[in-house]
């Protein structure tokens, strides 16, 4: 948006809820990502209210689960397939730790983040509250470093992942089995899987007047969950690398991909200040 169209811009990160309260204020003016189904009430809402403006697929379809384990640890236990399976006392002992009171520790949801109350009606509805202690981690690096540190040392873990984030685009990660989502069992009791989510990007309102160039621009966006599996596994085997030194390798090797996004005019600029090694303004900080 800067290098391309001239725009000043900032990033700002904050958890779901906050954020799209963000946006329908116009605190903000891009969400790149809005989950649905889980933001659908607020969502629905802000579109009745003429808050928000709907742009189009941000990562596509992905799924997600309160219910993931590592591979190993189903090739170590393979009858361990199935969220019932956490009221067996062998894998309650497994997952067990000191502080949970002899319950499978469970790492369920960020605070803060739409699924954490998901989570906890779908424990409620499994009726795993005698089985399970959910841990609720502070911000989502805390959730990836409790998976990655177990992930590293082969030992048991269990807990909330989804198809769009790093570890389960880098991992072997298994989901345990639950019923198929449905609307009755999910608006009774949530005892049943996620229905896959749908991503999408939502501008404020004023934004599609101020900029109709960018609209133009986000509405041709295709940055999917199989474009960013490149982006994370490049992370991965860079370990000394930034978020956005990943941004500026994808930028610089996938042209092909993001020139289609823009004008060529836009596109030559952006070229340019790759070129120049240029960083913009309001490039986020880590």
């Amino acid at each position: 948006m800067e290098k391309g169209y001239g725009y000043s811009t900032d990033v700002v990160f904050g958890s779901t809820l906050p954020l799209f309260q963000g946006l329908r204020n116009g605190d903000t003016r891009v969400t790149l990502e809005i989950w649905l189904p889980n933001q659908n009430e607020a969502w629905y809402e802000a579109l009745g209210n003429e808050e928000v403006v709907e742009i189009g697929a941000s990562l596509g379809k992905d799924w997600q689960s309160a219910f993931v384990i590592p591979k190993y640890l189903q090739e170590q236990y393979p009858e361990l397939d199935s969220v019932e399976d956490l009221k067996d006392e062998q894998f309650k002992e497994l997952f067990a730790t000191a502080e949970t009171g002899g319950k499978a520790r469970l790492v369920s949801c960020v605070i803060g983040w739409a699924c954490e109350e998901v989570n906890a009606a779908q424990v409620i509805g499994y009726e795993l509250e005698d089985h399970v202690h959910i841990v609720n981690p502070g911000d989502g690096a805390a959730l990836n470093a409790d998976l990655y540190g177990a992930y590293e040392k082969g030992e048991p873990w269990v807990g909330y992942q989804w198809g769009a984030n790093d570890p389960a685009l880098i991992l072997d990660l298994v989901r345990l089995e639950e019923p198929a989502y449905s609307d009755e069992r999910w608006e009774a009791n949530k005892a049943c899987a996620y229905q896959d989510a749908d991503i999408l990007i939502a501008v404020h309102p004023d934004l599609v007047d101020a900029a109709p160039d960018v609209v133009e621009m986000l509405k041709a966006w295709d940055f999917n969950i199989e474009v960013y599996k490149e982006v994370a596994r490049w992370l991965n085997n860079n370990s000394d690398a930034s978020s956005n030194d990943a941004a500026l390798w994808w930028l610089n090797s996938k042209s092909d991909i993001w020139s289609g996004w823009v004008t060529d005019d836009a596109a030559a600029a952006v070229e340019e200040a790759l070129a120049a090694n240029e960083i913009p303004e309001g490039w986020p900080t880590e």
